[in-house]
């Protein structure tokens, strides 16, 4: 029997998250950046970038994937037990790499780009070994980190992508509301958690009908759980005044977004609205901040020095925000647009960024435990648009 290392598999119809022209402007993008850095061919390893330029999104199990872009041609490079899914599911080429041999990945990849040429790759991602390979058998003239090139081109999103994010802010609040509506004395977290996973699922399905649905996630956590911002469900139940962080993040072809609001369960106690004023107040600065031409660090010193000013820093726990579009809580992060200390963008219309402080307030304080609202806004020309609309505050979010 004939075992090929590679091969062609291409069936059915193509269905991309976005039109053909989307994806041709952000190669044409790219294309640039490796004329400038004096690249023959990139190969991509991440899922975040693959998706970005191809709009497959792969599911790894062990195996690596790839997508390949020359001056002329992009080929995502696929296992042989996806068959014909990455073809349907990418825009361009499309081979299909074997398990027969070993390292049946970099034969595909080399019939792409030859060998002994100038090679783009992603430093902050491709592993040691994966990078020795490349090494092995495309025997490069010179390689090339690209990786930091092709962050800042992501942070400036197209109107397609923008049209995107809101749609995925929108099923955010439908989870927020569900979650809401399920919140009494003595529900579980994952119960309540479900519920809200639930909504957006149906939701994007509505909206995006011929889309994969993967990844759609909900972090509810209650009492001390809500110390993390990233702290997994439990079966915990809950308690009168207890103190809970509604997270939702539904996942839309790649596409990540984000609501997160602090509750309390049926009452409040002064010690804790005091605080959770204090972060919603902080809240609303940062948003006033968001404008075209403020950079990251000093919109940053500015929170630092509200939350001074009232003994509360050292009960913040992260950062003020960061960027928004292909990415997720496993691959993916526009690490140049995060609202810290030691990040000097310059924000520009068109980036989408999030307000979200947190202060995280230990057991045995009064007002205990972990305070976060979390609002998406597109940087605008004049300023910028808030696409998140769940309410936040103690009005609305002293339910059950």
């Amino acid at each position: 029997m004939d075992r090929p290392e590679f091969y062609r598999f291409h069936q059915g119809d193509r269905i991309l998250p976005f039109a053909a022209s989307e994806y041709d402007a952000r190669l044409a993008g790219l294309r640039k950046i490796m004329a400038d850095a004096g690249v023959d061919a990139a190969v991509f390893t991440s899922m975040h970038n693959i998706a970005y330029y191809s709009g497959f999104l792969y599911c790894s199990f062990g195996r690596p994937y790839g997508l390949v872009v020359t001056a002329t041609d992009s080929v995502t490079i696929s296992a042989g037990i996806d068959a014909a899914q990455p073809w349907r599911r990418c825009h361009g080429d499309n081979i299909t790499y074997t398990d027969w041999k070993r390292n049946n990945y970099w034969r595909a990849i080399r019939s792409v780009t030859g060998t002994g040429k100038v090679i783009g790759y992603e430093g902050d991602h491709i592993s040691l070994a994966q990078k020795a390979l490349l090494d092995e058998f495309l025997s490069p003239s010179e390689t090339r980190d690209i990786a930091a090139a092709t962050m800042v081109q992501r942070m400036h999103k197209s109107a397609a992508e923008l049209e995107m994010i809101r749609a995925g802010a929108a099923t955010a609040d439908v989870g927020g509301f569900a979650i809401r509506d399920a919140i009494s004395v003595g529900a579980r977290e994952i119960d309540v958690a479900m519920a809200g996973r639930d909504a957006m699922e149906l939701e994007i399905a509505k909206r995006f009908p011929e889309a994969e649905y993967r990844d759609t996630w909900v972090w509810f956590q209650s009492g001390i759980n809500t110390d993390g911002a990233h702290n997994p469900v439990t079966a915990r139940q809950l308690q009168v005044g207890d103190i809970l962080s509604l997270n939702t993040f539904p996942m839309i072809s790649g596409y990540y977004t984000a609501l997160e609001r602090t509750m309390f369960v049926r009452e409040v106690d002064e010690a804790s609205l005091k605080i959770w004023e204090a972060n919603v107040a902080a809240h609303e600065l940062g948003i006033s901040l968001l404008k075209p031409g403020a950079k990251c660090s000093d919109i940053t010193a500015q929170i630092n020095d509200f939350f001074a000013e009232r003994q509360l820093l050292q009960y913040r726990t992260f950062g003020y925000g960061h960027s928004f579009g292909v990415l997720s809580h496993y691959y993916g992060r526009e690490a140049g647009l995060e609202l810290r200390e030691d990040i000097d963008t310059v924000l520009e219309p068109g980036m989408v960024i999030s307000m979200e402080p947190m202060l995280t307030i230990p057991e045995g304080q009064p007002g205990a435990g972990g305070y976060r609202e979390h609002d998406i806004m597109i940087i605008t020309e004049d300023g910028n648009e808030d696409i998140t609309k769940y309410p936040y505050g103690p009005e609305f979010n002293v339910v059950g």
